[in-house]
């Protein structure tokens, strides 16, 4: 692995040095790479809304840190009220962004590890916390691996390749979902050509996608939203790869807003369609994308955030849902880290998750 690489690989989203946790700051990328530190459930709660950290699996590792460094700020002897603490500062910090899957499932795993057990002191069950932190941190590393190589194996040499926001190593604990394979491939000198859709509102493509591949030496281009239509129709892009924030039960995916358009676009250019999603991101629990609720920002990020001056009437009605959904029958295949899943989704997510 060249240094260059090596260096984007070491400045990992989320550190946790079994005392200190810092987070890195992406709303300051490209311009500053400094990270933040984290001491109460206020702190990661501002950090997760904010978007300091982001993508789905980052956050998850995050907020499952975030609950033990809060846990250690309990001060009393009794696990009755250390497991009501624990469980109301789950509840808050799930709060900061309903729709990504991640936080949810490893807020709901920590406390699992604690809630039923009679046997435990407020320190054993604190240590029960950070272990389980660092085992859905590692897991999240393995799953991103995984999801390289099973990518991987859906791409040819010489690709063009479209991406919209960033599923790369900052939105995870390591490698990224959607990213993986192209890093693998830059290894394995597949030669991709990499475009990276800006994504409005929050510019996620322009200031971190096409910011960590150049880092990492692939060749990527980084364009407005509104032109994808244009390099598929040019012949420039064989294969579309995006993350997922939440895949309902049939197969529906929730990712950054305008992908769904991505998505159409590419059926109907005739363009495999691809989703990263690890198994955390599945939530059989939801029937199908309409059930997925859709988180709504402030109206200031599409017309106030990047310019010196508004770009709009103040006041102007403004309409900001940070995701959109993805119909299942657009998505040419999912992958994951126990393999690739092709439709029917309804019944194959279903045997993958009974794995």
């Amino acid at each position: 692995m060249d240094t260059q690489k090596a260096a984007l690989f070491d400045m990992a989203p989320v550190r946790f040095d079994g005392k200190k946790l810092a987070l890195l700051d992406q709303t300051k990328l490209p311009g500053d790479e400094i990270y933040i530190e984290i001491q109460t459930k206020e702190d990661m709660w501002d950090a997760i809304y904010h978007l300091k950290v982001r993508g789905a699996p980052a956050i998850g590792v995050a907020a499952a840190y975030g609950l033990y460094a809060d846990s250690l700020r309990f001060a009393g002897k009794d696990m009755a009220g250390f497991r009501e603490h624990v469980k109301k500062s789950a509840e808050y910090l799930e709060s900061a962004r309903p729709t990504a899957v991640n936080l949810a499932w490893a807020l709901k795993r920590m406390f699992s590890v604690i809630k039923d057990r009679q046997d435990l002191t407020v320190e054993t069950a604190q240590e029960l916390l950070r272990t389980e932190a660092v085992r859905i941190h590692d897991e999240d590393v393995a799953a991103c691996k995984a999801m390289g190589e099973y990518g991987l194996s859906l791409l040819k040499p010489g690709m063009g390749i479209l991406t919209h926001c960033n599923a790369g190593t900052i939105a995870t604990a390591k490698y990224g979902t959607c990213l993986a394979p192209i890093y693998l491939g830059q290894e394995r000198g597949y030669g991709f050509k990499v475009f990276a859709d800006e994504t409005r509102p929050l510019l996620q493509g322009a200031r971190l996608t096409s910011w960590e591949l150049n880092k990492a030496g692939v060749d990527v281009t980084l364009i407005c939203d509104n032109m994808a239509s244009s390099v598929m129709k040019k012949g420039w892009i064989d294969a579309v790869v995006v993350g997922c924030d939440r895949m309902a039960a049939n197969g529906d995916g929730a990712n950054k807003i305008g992908t769904s358009g991505v998505a159409i676009l590419a059926k109907e250019y005739g363009i495999p369609f691809y989703m990263f999603v690890p198994t955390s991101t599945i939530d059989m629990d939801t029937p199908d994308g309409d059930h997925i609720n859709i988180e709504l920002r402030q109206g200031d990020e599409i017309y106030k955030m990047w310019y010196k001056k508004p770009m709009a009437p103040e006041g102007i009605k403004t309409y900001n849902p940070a995701f959109d959904v993805t119909d299942h029958r657009y998505i040419t295949a999912v992958i994951t880290e126990k393999g690739v899943i092709r439709p029917p989704f309804s019944e194959n997510l279903r045997k993958l998750m009974k794995k």
